[in-house]
């Protein structure tokens, strides 16, 4: 269907070889010459664009801006205006329009301006299907042949950035055709931690940058020269902080961005436990007993990340002021922005945001949640939503405010579940859908991946038969008992605790503030 044109213009009988121009490339034009008639035939009509002088008599077209904006808000107007002053612009903008065009006008730039207003979205989607079905080969290729650590990260923020391109345009045929290689990657990526998880722990010459050794390889150099702002979002995975990107570069210019890698199990207790304390599992345990709670004790398992932070400086030479928060509601993170000024004359403040992990685990429990959350894009649209509307992101303009150096990282990621496997166990068996330890467990051993002896991974063990189980790709453990029942209430959740890109690829970002 013809896209339908107001154009408005006092002289807009001299306009007519621009718009027979306009009507041969299929376009309907109606013309009007004169503000208060265009305000009524935009209200009792439908227009696609309108196209509005701004120097009129009687109306000028910027009170007719504002008045046709009051009635059809969501119309794109285009301000043709022969001056160029900066307070016109402004106040051009400032009235929401589309575009802006100095006169004279050639024909071009008319059809440029109608192309970008009313056909972006095609123009970008076809545009964005073309460029991924060049890649389509090369991302199948890569895929089959990643063999290093390096590879499958530049694999996975391929992945990531693809996700994120397709989404722009709901092209759900592009998608689904994406989500099929991202299953085969997230398999081979399984089998590929399987072949080399174990040997990198007991080789750190031949291991990637991980988890336990990010305090004392990325974060210690920098606090001899500047004070650092370190953001633990929990359960923050790399495609959302790509969409809390463009929020955050507001107020600051990311220096560095680089993805490096949780550890097992992907789970809270044990990630970020490592990641203050600078050790494996296993070396908090056997160093710290009174601060490692085992899986079969009560009690909240993160409960001295500050300790252990403090002790894994206090080896690494590091003498500092540090302030450790924890914010796990919203009051919290409300005063924590009210107090704000105790941070600034701390070398080190770790602020540790729960929001994204509670978002996580609030999916499985409430249906609204479930509901506007029913996939990857939404899920990542509603953490962007409260990223914009939450207390951190007033931390964040506090912290630019200051200046200073911000680090974001996280514990671990999650992913989407949609596999059911079949295990057994002990009543001692932990809950978690994505990894089980225990003892005497049965599965078939195809379907997982087991580490007999835990010593090898640096995880504790409760006794001498104890075992590790992790499940991979978008698999999740369910027991015989009312299988049926819990392989649908957790089906299409987000859960973490095994081995996956979503959960181990985790992003570690510089910033500095922009004043």
């Amino acid at each position: 269907m013809a896209a339908k044109i107001l154009w408005v213009d006092d002289e807009i009988d001299l306009l007519k070889p621009h718009i027979l121009f306009l009507e041969a490339k299929g376009y309907v034009v109606e013309t009007i010459n004169n503000g208060s008639d265009a305000i009524d035939l935009s209200i009792e009509n439908e227009y696609d664009i309108i196209f509005l002088d701004e120097n009129m008599p009687g109306i000028s077209g910027l009170d007719a801006l504002v008045r046709i904006k009051e009635k059809k808000p969501s119309v794109p107007i285009v301000m043709i205006t022969k001056s160029e002053e900066e307070s016109i612009m402004e106040e051009a903008i400032g009235g929401k329009i589309a575009d802006y065009l100095i006169k004279p006008v050639h024909p071009n730039q008319l059809l440029l301006c109608l192309k970008k207003n009313l056909e972006h979205e095609k123009i970008v989607s076809d545009k964005v299907n073309s460029n991924y079905q060049q890649e389509f080969r090369s991302l199948g290729q890569k895929i089959d042949s990643c063999d290093t650590i390096e590879e499958w990260i530049e694999l996975y923020q391929k992945i990531v950035y693809w996700e994120l391109e397709l989404e722009k345009i709901q092209d759900s045929g592009m998608s689904e055709i994406l989500l099929s290689q991202k299953k085969e990657a997230n398999d081979l990526f399984s089998r590929f931690i399987e072949d080399n998880y174990t040997d990198w722990l007991q080789d750190s010459k031949s291991a990637p940058e991980m988890l336990h050794t990010l305090i004392k390889n990325k974060v210690a150099p920098l606090l001899a020269t500047e004070k650092i702002y370190f953001v633990l979002i929990d359960n923050l995975r790399y495609d959302q902080w790509q969409v809390l990107k463009p929020i955050v570069s507001k107020y600051f210019t990311v220096t560095k961005e680089e993805v490096v890698l949780s550890i097992l199990p992907t789970t809270t207790h044990y990630a970020r436990n490592a990641l203050f304390a600078g050790l494996m599992p296993s070396e908090i345990q056997k160093m710290f007993p009174k601060y490692w709670v085992t899986e079969e004790e009560e009690g909240g398992k993160n409960l001295f990340e500050k300790e252990l932070l403090e002790a894994n400086l206090q080896r690494l030479g590091k003498s500092c002021k540090i302030s450790y928060n924890k914010i796990t509601n919203l009051d919290a993170g409300k005063k924590l922005v009210d107090n704000f000024n105790q941070l600034k004359n701390n070398d080190l403040n770790v602020i540790v945001y729960n929001f994204v992990d509670m978002l996580s685990h609030a999916r499985t429990e409430m249906n609204i949640i479930k509901e506007l959350a029913d996939d990857e894009a939404a899920y990542r649209s509603l953490t962007a939503s409260w990223f914009e509307h939450s207390p951190l992101q007033d931390i964040f303009k506090k912290i630019a405010d200051a200046g200073g150096k911000v680090i974001i990282t996280t514990d671990h990621g999650s992913v989407k579940v949609t596999n059911p496997i079949k295990l057994a166990g002990e009543k001692e068996t932990n809950p978690n859908l994505r990894y089980k330890s225990g003892r005497n467990m049965t599965y078939k051993e195809k379907e997982a991946f087991s580490i007999r002896d835990p010593k090898l991974a640096f995880l504790p063990k409760s006794n001498l038969s104890s075992e590790y189980v992790f499940a991979r790709e978008t698999d999740y453990f369910v027991y015989p008992n009312n299988y049926n029942h819990f392989v649908n209430y957790y089906m299409n959740t987000f859960q973490h605790g095994g081995i996956s890109l979503e959960e181990l690829m985790i992003p570690y970002v510089e910033l500095v503030s922009k004043k």
